[in-house]
């Protein structure tokens, strides 16, 4: 069953990309912590697998005195919260490298729907309507360090339109499909596509 590669693909390259980016790591706590008063990681509640709860790990990039569970697209001048480095690290998509471990621990996948907060019940709720291959869901799946409506619209997408890429994945679930979805993310990174802080969402065109 493809679910059991995937998750033995994960590992192996959440295994190696740890190791070859253990001093990005270290260097990224560094002026982060040098820049701006608190840790450098950043620990969050999420919907995980079957709608159970784990800890999302992310490198800070918002004082530690800005609202804690509210999702950055939503607040009314996200700016102001942003540390020094913290508008680097999201428009590069570097604060999301320390969700590599919880690949390792089984939290995530390298590709899934994005881990929505533990208050988000809407977007969880229209995840349940959307079925795919397996009869599962898009709760169903490990959420993943990327997944298809990060690469559609991201911080632009409202919750249905974020769920119905997410059901749109729950239904072509594949390794070329994987495989697509990380070649998309490498370049949306390198142009920053749909990375907006707090900006109008919109709904996706299908």
């Amino acid at each position: 069953m493809y679910l059991i590669f995937k998750r033995c693909f994960d590992l192996v390259l959440s295994a190696l990309a740890c190791f070859l980016l253990l001093p990005v790591f270290v260097v990224i706590a560094l002026i982060i912590r040098i820049t701006s008063p608190g840790p450098a990681l950043f620990v969050q509640k999420r919907f995980g697998a079957g709608k159970t709860f784990f800890q999302l790990y992310k490198f800070r990039t918002m004082r530690t005195d800005a609202p804690h569970d509210v999702p950055t697209d939503e607040l009314q001048n996200p700016a102001a919260w942003i540390t020094p480095i913290g508008r680097f690290l999201r428009k590069t998509s570097l604060d999301e490298l320390p969700q590599l471990y919880n690949i390792l621990l089984g939290h995530m996948s390298l590709v899934g729907p994005r881990p929505a907060l533990w208050n988000q019940e809407n977007l969880i709720a229209c995840r349940d309507r959307m079925v795919g291959r397996w009869g599962k869901t898009a709760n169903d799946l490990r959420p993943g360090l990327t997944g298809w409506a990060q690469i559609n619209g991201r911080d632009l997408l409202d919750d249905e339109g974020k769920a119905a890429y997410d059901g749109e994945y729950a239904e072509r679930i594949s390794l070329a499909f994987d495989l697509k979805c990380l070649f998309l993310t490498a370049k949306a990174v390198f142009i920053a596509d749909g990375v907006r802080e707090g900006a109008e969402r919109e709904k996706p065109a299908h």
